[in-house]
């Protein structure tokens, strides 16, 4: 009987702890997506209404005009999308293979000098050059000015990414490895059809990382592309351009006492975000269960 009277009291306890953690998890959540409501909000807002009330939940005064200003030259925006996704998917495909044969080395205990190799990656990840000579290596030496090469390789290799996909490797036992060697296996054999295998967790952790910093760079555009390689800007350069140049246009305007032309500034801004974030933000529950994996990789085994 108190056998029954106790599995009852677990039972309900249970429903109890289970209702309040999808309760908490959920008030959490409506948090955490009102900053984005806010700014999807804001790109249909009015100018004036922002200026006047601050920005809102509900749109006091709806207004498209921020996208129609954005979406004046449709084919400028989509050459700009074209080359963002090029520069991703490239850059991201070439940075993970990169990272992971250099990780794959330097988790392998057969390389003698693997530690002095990774102190030489970790110390040039604390200490640079500084951005002179970076730049002038990068143009002079290396000629990737106006050239969508700039947009790719000087931000192939992270040295963080580099360590975190280091990690995974040296959690693959070494047994493993030395199984396939005796079997006759070559280094790219085990690299191919053991390590990235095993390290699936890892790779598209490091992948959604790399493709997020290709997504949103800019300041390469900026350093390395001329006003007359407009046809290689990236999305988001692309857009910082239009806003720098609307609020010049403002600026000069007001000093001159002439009205300052209707260029929705703030709805600009906020419609930029959605136009830029929207798809790597669609891009997360495809990868959601690796993050998952890989938080819990290094878990007890029962």
């Amino acid at each position: 009987m108190l056998k029954m009277k106790y599995r009852k009291k677990r039972g309900y306890d249970r429903i109890l702890f289970s209702f309040l953690s999808h309760l908490v998890l959920a008030v959490l959540s409506g948090i955490c997506l009102i900053p984005f409501w806010l700014v999807i909000s804001g790109s249909v807002s009015d100018q004036q209404s922002i200026q006047l009330n601050g920005y809102q939940l509900i749109p006091r005064q709806f207004s498209l005009d921020a996208y129609r200003m954005l979406f004046k030259i449709p084919e400028e925006l989509i050459r700009a999308y074209g080359v963002t996704i090029l520069v991703t998917a490239a850059g991201t495909g070439l940075g993970l293979l990169v990272t992971s044969m250099a990780s794959y080395v330097l988790a392998n205990k057969d390389f003698r000098y693997r530690f002095q190799v990774s102190f030489f990656f970790y110390f040039t990840s604390i200490f640079g050059g500084g951005l002179v000579p970076w730049y002038i290596f990068n143009t002079k030496y290396l000629r990737f000015h106006n050239n969508i090469i700039a947009l790719i390789l000087p931000i192939l290799v992270n040295v963080t990414y580099l360590l975190i996909l280091k990690s995974y490797m040296m959690s693959i036992p070494e047994s493993l490895y030395e199984s396939a060697y005796l079997d006759g296996a070559g280094d790219m054999t085990v690299y191919f059809r053991i390590a990235l295998p095993l390290c699936k967790a890892g790779l598209a952790t490091v992948g959604l990382f790399i493709a997020l910093n290709y997504w949103n760079d800019w300041y390469n555009a900026m350093l390395f592309l001329d006003e007359g390689r407009r046809d290689l800007y990236p999305l988001q350069y692309y857009l910082n351009n239009i806003l720098t140049k609307a609020q010049a246009i403002n600026a000069a305007a007001a000093r001159s006492g002439i009205a300052a032309s209707d260029v929705p500034g703030e709805p600009m801004k906020l419609a930029m975000t959605v136009i830029a974030t929207g798809p790597i933000v669609l891009l997360y529950p495809f990868l959601q269960k690796y993050f998952v994996k890989g938080v819990t990789i290094g878990a007890v085994k029962g």
